[in-house]
């Protein structure tokens, strides 16, 4: 999630804890700490792109990590705040901040390595945006008067907020990846595992990804409250193999690259349509019915004793942003 949405829900979460008198400042720990868990994005190699990547949403988001992340927020915010809260109050109130961090970012779609160091598993449970005003604006709205008076009922509420909206979430995903096994019946595909993700800022618009025959296919699905359900059929692109295709150089960085970003994609990999030479991660697209990575690493084959580099392709022109309006809207 966005760190304006970690830090709120941080500061409820340790609110929580807390009593009248050292609310504002349990609340500032807890919010601290819940971002604190991101700061794991400055963890990066000028030589090795991927690390960044990589470690993004790692063991700082580790369910084991809690207590070590809890401890070091802890020791650091007591250099500022101990004339103010003990040593102890200090850390259950960065523990409780600093509980919310991995579990709300699993809810996105990114993936975030809850089990670590156990197991590489990217969880992400799909059923909210990693930015969604609505959810944010609800947060301040209880999250400010829980600071003015004082009173854990609005922190109990902004937390109930939060469910509210992951439990519309779950339902809306639901209703997508039903109406998408409609339309992959429709198909004549029996796909066997799906990608199904709300688009960025709301929970109406979902992307759906599936693989059938050696192709990706991706289409984005309108799942309206009172609407009803509206599928945009998307493109589709053959999936890349790294150990079939690039078998020719194994044993080699960008081999090994490869096989690094295959993980971190889940396996969805395809060629960028105008840079074959670019593998990306067919999940992210600035379009949910385009089938062009927002990401992807560059497999230059005469190069394979470097790090391959990692491309970003952001087209947010005015005609993209008319096109997702549109499909958000029902125009």
């Amino acid at each position: 999630m966005d760190p304006v949405t970690q830090g709120l829900v941080g500061a409820s979460a340790a609110f929580l804890f807390s009593d009248s008198e050292k609310a504002r400042p349990a609340a500032l720990t807890g919010a601290l700490s819940a971002m604190a868990a991101d700061l794991d994005i400055f963890i990066a190699s000028p030589s090795d792109p991927l690390l960044n990547i990589e470690m993004h949403r790692q063991f700082t988001h580790s369910l084991l990590f809690i207590p070590a992340g809890a401890l070091l927020v802890s020791v650091v915010l007591y250099l500022f705040l101990k004339k103010r809260l003990n040593f102890r109050q200090l850390y259950i109130y960065s523990f409780a901040g600093f509980s919310t961090a991995g579990l709300l970012d699993a809810c996105t779609s990114y993936g975030t390595q809850l089990l670590w160091p156990f197991a590489d598993t990217r969880i992400a449970w799909s059923v909210i945006s990693i930015f969604d005003p609505l959810v944010t604006a609800g947060l301040i709205l209880f999250v400010v008067p829980a600071l003015i008076k004082k009173k854990k009922r609005f922190a109990y509420m902004s937390l109930g907020w939060l469910t509210l909206f992951l439990l519309y979430g779950l339902l809306q995903q639901q209703r997508a990846e039903s109406a998408a096994e409609r339309l992959a019946d429709s198909r004549s595909h029996s796909p066997t595992e799906w990608v199904v993700k709300p688009t960025l800022g709301n929970q109406i618009l979902w992307r759906v990804n599936y693989k059938q025959g050696g192709k990706i296919y991706t289409d984005a699905i309108r799942t309206g409250i009172f609407s009803g359900i509206r599928i945009y059929e998307g493109e589709s692109s053959d999936e890349v193999n790294p150990q079939s295709e690039y078998k020719n150089i194994e044993g080699t960085t960008l081999y090994r690259d490869l096989l690094r970003f295959e993980a971190l994609s889940d396996g969805y990999l395809v060629r960028h349509p105008e840079r074959p030479d670019v593998i990306g991660d067919a999940r992210f697209s600035m379009l949910p019915t385009s089938i062009t990575p927002l990401w992807g690493i560059e497999a230059d084959t005469t190069l394979t004793g470097r790090h391959a580099p990692f491309l970003y392709f952001r087209d947010s022109g005015q005609e993209v942003r008319n096109e997702y309006l549109r499909m958000l809207t029902h125009n």
